[in-house]
């Protein structure tokens, strides 16, 4: 098999049977036909067809090593600086599809399979079985052109104990018996992203597992299909409205669904687990095998996208409505700038200061995307701040595109016009920007964005105890001690 096109994608997504739970419906079949489902999918499916592209097929696509087929770029594993670039090149080739909107493009976990596949001699700490299983999954999933997903998070009862403590420990999924054909998983996880609409759903380690008896059922790595028996998905409520592009030009086109996760006894072969119990070691599963950097990668790539498609927006919205020679509105967009060549920066760092992994796998240094998935969540809240504040009350005086058809059709062109738009360029700019920074699909961006790696707090206090710090604070006690001799 090879790189998918989006018929492809569309004709077995339309074959699997998924359980899915949304809005007091459960669906079973035809998810590319659902409302909530159907635009979300088309765009999935768009991005499978850039690989066919006779003008990007050499940038979203390489030759695999089993089968010799064209295959998704992303699963490329870089020996060198210039495979780091060309994987890059790749996933800002996705990420600009969807202005950086789209969080769970196959690029993202794509990047953590490769890792893993490589990492043969971590995964031998436990059972080399585990190292083989991982490997041929990546190769499953590349030379099939899969897309997955993945849920990491234990449900939130009660975040001042342990998985293993919550609702007697029943709470959270966990292996509840281990036959001879694999493991049965009970309870719940948190939060599958495009789970109704992926091929595959990953079930990895939460990092913060304590080595104790009580954990080793709550600690493994394993993959599923996501329309095997006794796996539900429970969907959020859609923020597709089934408006047009006009009225919601985000909502309407990239509206990832996230789910719980509930495992009713799912069984998970053995060929499909990458590691069992050893919480110590799931608590360095991303760490240790690279899949962290490799998956940073592809986010600070992403997050790129979403900065130019910001700089852009702001920029058209200040000449749009006469405002750029203000100097308050110079130093937002100044902001956003900086941001963007913050981004560019951390990127080229890494690139330029990769090294091969104890695997033998270019990866990228880990200091500055470490330092950019600190940063970014933060920095990312104050672009709808920017957008709101240019945008002020125009951005509640929006008439929909029905409104633009009937007879309101001259008001809007009179009273609506800007400085350089007419009334319906005007409207169909301001709602792209209310639905970047006021509608609820913005409102889940910025969840999104702040909490993606984790909780920042607990994250600045990682950074903290990994940073060597050391030779920086012996300048300082060095430079004291100098009157001194």
């Amino acid at each position: 098999m090879a790189a998918r096109t989006g018929k492809e994608y569309i004709d077995r997504l339309s074959a699997s049977r998924p359980t899915v739970q949304i809005e007091g419906e459960t669906v079973s079949s035809a998810i590319p036909d659902h409302p909530r489902f159907r635009n979300i999918v088309a765009t999935y499916a768009a991005l499978y067809d850039l690989q066919h592209d006779p003008e990007l097929r050499e940038v979203m696509t390489y030759e695999s090593p089993a089968t010799g087929e064209p295959v998704g770029t992303s699963f490329l594993v870089p020996r060198t600086v210039e495979d780091l670039r060309r994987r890059r090149v790749m996933m800002k080739t996705w990420a600009d599809a969807s202005f950086g909107m789209l969080g769970r493009t196959g690029d993202y976990l794509n990047s953590c399979l490769m890792a893993l596949s490589e990492a043969q001699s971590w995964f031998a700490q436990a059972d080399p079985e585990f190292g083989e299983n991982a490997r041929r999954y990546y190769e499953m999933v590349r030379d099939g052109d899969l897309l997955t997903t993945h849920t990491v998070i234990t449900p939130q009862a009660n975040r001042s104990v342990t998985s293993s403590q919550q609702l007697g420990g029943t709470l959270a999924a966990r292996i509840v018996d281990e036959r001879d054909d694999g493991v049965v998983l009970r309870g719940a996880r948190m939060l599958a992203t495009i789970g109704p609409i992926a091929d595959e759903l990953l079930v990895l380690p939460s990092t913060v597992l304590r080595s104790t008896p009580e954990d080793a059922p709550y600690s493994y790595a394993v993959a599923v299909a996501c329309d095997t028996p006794g796996l539900r998905f429970l969907c959020r409520e859609s923020m597709d409205y089934g408006r047009s592009h006009f009225d919601h030009p985000f909502g309407s086109r990239f509206e990832e669904m996230d789910a719980v996760v509930v495992f009713d006894d799912v069984l998970v072969p053995f060929e499909r687990c990458f590691m069992l119990g050893h919480p110590e070691l799931c608590n360095g599963f991303y760490s240790e095998t690279s899949a962290v950097v490799h998956m940073t990668h592809q986010v600070v790539t992403r997050t790129t996208a979403k900065t130019e498609f910001m700089l852009g927006l702001v920029s058209a919205m200040a000449q749009a409505i006469g405002i750029e020679q203000f100097q308050h509105v110079q130093e937002s967009i100044a902001e956003v700038i900086v941001a963007l060549e913050t981004l560019r920066a951390f990127t080229r760092a890494a690139e330029c200061d990769a090294a091969l992994n104890p695997f033998g796998v270019m990866t990228p240094k880990w200091e500055p995307l470490n330092a950019a998935r600190n940063w970014y969540p933060r920095f990312s809240q104050r672009f709808p701040e920017i957008v709101r504040k240019f945008g002020a009350s125009g951005l509640m005086a929006l008439p929909t595109e029905a409104d633009l058809q009937g007879e309101l059709r001259a008001d809007v062109d009179t009273y609506l016009q800007s400085a350089t738009l007419t009334g319906a360029e005007r409207v169909q700019l301001f709602r792209l920007a209310w639905d970047t920074c006021i509608s609820a699909f913005a409102g889940r961006q910025n969840l999104y964005e702040y909490f993606f790696f984790g909780d920042p707090v607990r994250m600045s206090g990682a950074l903290l105890s990994s940073y060597e710090r050391g030779p920086y604070l012996e300048r300082v006690r060095d430079f004291l001690q100098r009157d001194e001799r």
